[in-house]
């Protein structure tokens, strides 16, 4: 599992650590992991071109130091300081003593695209490896317009040193210019603006270097992303003794003449999802039943529908009276609930959902939740992490965002991040399978907080599945048809 830290979490760790070693040491311990990274990155060091990109911070000194090791081993090392007064002292001794480079960043840009110009644009672009020391974890807003300018030049592979400078680690927010890196190299902990959104976009590929911080960070991180391992662990498996009905009954309303499909891809995803039956309960029940003969159905309402162990109420429902009843119905029942799209427009705004004995999972995507907290959608995608701790807050209930990354809340516990998926998943009914396949996982036992982040895992695993190797459109069926090898690849 993946786990992130907020700054100051990170930051006082580091103060308990530093308390206990040689001043200096845990510097030295973040520059070597970063430089052996950027040796590998390089493949041969010897004769390579580094520039390095020093802000004012320790930061800065992380990529001095790592730029002494890569001068001792042959590479030509510029070091571009954006405030020469303020570079870490110790940094640039080190790398001056092993012959490194030393330029100020210019205040014009006279020198941009100058080949055999000296300056620091030149120095910038002509290196094979860039090393973004600008900013630490503890900067906010866009870069300057000296750093932007500088950024702008790079051509070559850039590392970030613990992450991309420009971007909020506690939220991966960006509010302004920032670098996009192909690596990122991040000391003792993830933090979480290297796992959201958009800053995880610009972090590339992480890599996380062990400094001895790990006896010093609490028990519970600010958040986490769940892995193979982790998701394996919790699918459910059935015994020997097991039948249709130990291993769950998932009820599904959703559906309307108007929207049936959506009936027929949350039921595809309820019965790959781990549950052993599917009961249907809506309008669509004859199409339902021309693609999945083995679903139960009723035409409702579903309190009379029969035994369920978890509801599914949303998709393509509609917003008249008869879906407004159906949501009540359900939401009143002891079992828990899976609510999505149409479920969500009928919620009442700012409604409670701590009085019902059983879990919520709710499954908006920007726009809808939005709605839900009386914000606008930019809001929203602003700051993804703050808005699904406040749905869980507000609701009481277990929120799973949609987006780029989707984060599951549950009120006092991490939030979770899941690690997989596509930009091919935004394609319509795509959401009604994830509805179905949580909505299964709770029926099968699962906790809310359990079923969403399997779900979402097990949902962007087999969108990738369908459109590697190359990348191509899915439909949201393919996704549903590719759930069981999916499950088989977890497992094994």
């Amino acid at each position: 599992m993946r786990i992130a830290y907020s700054v100051e979490t990170v930051r006082a760790a580091e103060r308990e650590l530093m308390a206990r070693l040689p001043e200096g040491a845990l510097m030295q311990r973040a520059a070597a992991g970063l430089a052996a990274t950027c040796a590998g990155l390089l493949g041969r060091v010897y004769g390579s071109r580094v520039a390095l990109l020093v802000g004012s911070g320790d930061n800065g000194g992380d990529a001095l130091y790592a730029g002494a090791r890569l001068a001792r081993r042959g590479a030509g090392v510029t070091a571009v300081l954006l405030k020469p007064d303020r570079a870490h002292r110790g940094g640039l001794t080190a790398l001056r003593a092993v012959g490194g480079r030393v330029v100020a960043a210019e205040a014009d840009g006279a020198d941009a695209g100058r080949a055999d110009a000296g300056g620091a644009e030149a120095v910038v672009a002509r290196a094979d490896l860039v090393i973004d020391g600008i900013v630490g974890i503890g900067g906010k807003g866009g870069l300057r317009p000296e750093a932007e300018r500088l950024v702008r030049a790079v051509r070559g592979i850039v590392v970030a040193v613990d992450l991309p400078s420009g971007i909020d680690a506690d939220t991966g927010e960006v509010r302004g210019p920032a670098v996009r890196a192909n690596a990122t190299v991040t000391f003792g902990a993830y933090k979480p603006g290297l796992l959201i959104d958009p800053g995880h976009e610009r972090a590339g590929a992480l890599r996380l270097i062990d400094i001895g911080l790990a006896a010093h960070l609490p028990a519970d991180p600010d958040v986490e992303a769940l892995q193979h391992e982790e998701v394996a662990a919790l699918l459910p498996r059935p015994t020997p003794e097991s039948d249709k009905y130990r291993r769950g009954v998932v009820g599904v309303v959703a559906g309307s003449a108007r929207y049936p499909g959506a009936a027929v891809l949350a039921v595809s995803g309820a019965l790959r999802g781990g549950a052993g039956a599917v009961r249907y309960v809506g309008p669509a029940a004859d199409t339902v039943i021309s693609r999945f003969p083995e679903t139960l159905v009723h035409s409702g309402p579903p309190a009379k529908a029969g035994r369920v162990q978890s509801w599914v109420v949303g998709p393509g429902l509609g917003d008249g009276a008869a879906a407004k009843h159906s949501l009540d119905d359900v939401l009143a029942s002891d079992v828990p609930v899976m609510v999505d799209a149409d479920g969500l427009h009928l919620l009442p705004t700012g409604g409670d959902l701590r009085k019902r004995e059983a879990a919520t999972v709710l499954t908006p995507h920007a726009g809808e939740a939005a709605a839900l907290l009386g914000v606008s959608r930019e809001e929203v995608e602003a700051g993804r992490l703050a808005a699904v701790r406040a749905l869980a807050e507000r609701y009481g209930a277990t929120v799973l965002l949609k987006g780029s990354t989707t984060l599951i809340a549950t009120e006092g516990r991490p939030v979770r991040v899941n690690p997989t998926g596509t930009g091919w998943l935004a394609t319509a009914g795509s959401g009604d399978v994830l509805s179905g396949l949580i909505g299964s996982l709770l029926a099968a036992g699962l906790t809310a907080r359990d079923a969403a982040s399997v779900g979402a895992y097990l949902h962007g695993l087999a969108a990738r599945r369908v459109t590697a190797p190359q990348g191509a459109p899915i439909a949201a069926y393919d996704v549903s048809t590719a759930l069981t090898d999916t499950w088989r690849d977890v497992l094994g």
